[in-house]
């Protein structure tokens, strides 16, 4: 289906705004419409031909609905047109469709001082999400302008990339013959999709060549052939596809290595104002001990909520997979008692197919009162998308100010996690999924 798109972008706002008007949706919501129970929910996943566990849009819908999560939010990098996609096939599965977006960004002061932020290998580097985004089609100028300085520097950085670790498979005796071309085919056949969707990640790239060197070599042979390029034994099994694929990434594309290459980013505050130009509410995305020690940005919690809120944010974002329960507990709980939405996703980035309901650290639950506080930011962050398809003032406006129409951060919240609740049910009863629960 992603070869030839059947529903755009505009229709699946159209489709938002056919579900009632603010003042119905908002009388609903104060009489207490809203799902029977809270409802599975995951905030966050990657599609292709972002480098994804999923090989086609269909396949994560068809897992959501089979294992009965009901809202799912979309945040990719870079190539916004595969939300069409998404939204015509979440509708015929009666799944709800965050739409969002994710941007690498850098904070010069904090380069300097050597500052992890959220980003465990490079300081000064931010990863920064849009949640409930509606301006992807059509694009304001400044937004398309910010996009194409994104990717311009990212396609330029790829192309050198696969260039120096094909020259780097030559010289230590695994010629292979890649080219950027190679490995964007690849992504092609793999998902099916246009090639003018395909913007390549690193990971793409390690795919690519794992998958030429799995074709060229023997089982019996990888490990010799492997040291050699690596430069050292690997740890991964000779038909172990994902860990040398990271093997690659890690000895051979990361800062210092013999294929890296120079990245170049725009500044948070660009970051933040694309974010606003397509209508998103701006996400801080926190890793906590998904990285041992846990960043310097990061630590203690109360500092991490007060460097969130300086930024003009006013939510966060956790894939607990990362985490343990008792420290996500504890990061989740804190910042939602000082007035920032949270929700929780899993990415799906890598290739291995994990479960779509977000779970910690080894498979462990997600704790009840942090599902509790995960369902409230979906919601939080439906209503947001749901206003801003009317043209009306979100949970931020444009500037990235709270909505004015309320007191403080908690009358906002509760109001903004009725509309959407309110907003999911409605759907859910025109897509015939009335009875649907996730407790």
């Amino acid at each position: 289906m992603e070869g030839n798109t059947r529903y755009t972008f505009a229709e699946a706002l159209a489709e938002l705004r056919a579900l009632g008007t603010p003042e119905e949706m908002m009388a609903l919501a104060e009489r207490g419409y809203a799902p029977p129970a809270r409802l599975r929910c995951n905030s966050h996943i990657h599609l292709p031909p972002n480098f994804s566990a999923f090989v086609s849009v269909e396949q994560a819908v068809d897992l959501a609905d089979t294992q009965d999560v009901r809202v799912v939010g979309v945040t990719n990098y870079y190539d916004y047109e595969v939300y069409g996609d998404f939204a015509l096939l979440a509708r015929r599965r009666g799944v709800f469709p965050l739409f969002g977006l994710e941007i690498i960004a850098l904070i010069e002061r904090l380069v300097r001082e050597g500052v992890k932020i959220n980003d465990p290998g490079n300081p000064g580097r931010i990863y920064v999400c849009g949640k409930g985004a509606t301006g992807f089609s059509p694009m304001s100028a400044e937004a398309q302008r910010l996009l194409e300085i994104i990717r311009r520097n990212d396609r330029q950085r790829m192309g050198t990339m696969v260039r120096r670790l094909a020259e780097v498979f030559e010289q230590r005796g695994l010629p292979l013959g890649l080219d950027e071309n190679d490995v964007i085919e690849m992504v092609v056949r793999r998902h099916a999709c246009p090639r003018h969707r395909v913007y390549l990640q690193e990971r793409h790239i390690c795919q690519a060549f794992q998958e030429a060197l799995f074709e060229r070599v023997p089982v019996e042979k990888r490990p010799e052939k492997l040291a050699a390029v690596l430069g050292v034994p690997p740890k991964a099994g000779p038909q172990d596809a994902v860990k040398i694929q990271n093997e690659i990434r890690t000895h051979l594309l990361k800062a210092g290595k013999p294929a890296f290459v120079e990245e170049r980013f725009l500044s948070f505050e660009e970051a933040y104002r694309m974010i606003l130009e397509l209508g998103g509410v701006p996400c801080y995305p926190t890793l906590a001990d998904g990285t041992s020690p846990i960043c310097p940005y990061e630590q203690p919690v109360e500092a991490l909520i007060a460097r969130i809120r300086e930024a003009g944010m006013y939510a966060a974002e956790f894939i607990p997979v990362r985490n343990s329960p008792e420290v996500l507990r504890q990061y989740v709980l804190a910042m939602r008692a000082a007035g920032l939405v949270v929700t929780g996703g899993t990415e799906h980035n890598t290739l291995d197919l994990l479960p779509i309901e977000p779970t910690c650290v080894k498979g462990a639950p997600v704790p009840e009162d942090v599902r509790d506080v995960f369902w409230e930011g979906a919601c939080v962050v439906a209503a947001h998308q749901f206003l801003c398809a009317h043209g009306r003032c979100g949970f931020v406006d444009g500037k990235g100010r709270p909505n004015p129409d309320y007191r403080g951060d908690e009358q906002r919240i509760a109001a903004f996690r009725r509309l959407g609740a309110a907003v999911i049910r409605r759907y859910m009863d025109a897509t015939g999924r009335r009875e649907t629960g996730g407790r």
